[in-house]
């Protein structure tokens, strides 16, 4: 997930430059979503590990 952040991220820069303006503030929200969805699941894996004593294992 952190690579399609970094993705958005840089889009939303070259974006900018070029004077792709609107382009770039979509690139940039979409970014910042990814980027708040990310915390929130890395918190949620947190708290699971603590109350259960045990990582979460992702699927493969």
């Amino acid at each position: 997930m952190i690579n399609w952040i970094v993705t958005f991220f840089i889009l939303a820069i070259f974006a900018s430059f070029f004077g792709f303006f609107g382009l770039a503030g979509t690139f940039a929200e979409i970014a910042k979503f990814l980027a708040v969805v990310f915390v929130i699941l890395f918190v949620a894996s947190l708290i699971y590990s603590l109350i259960t004593g045990r990582s979460a294992n992702p699927p493969a």
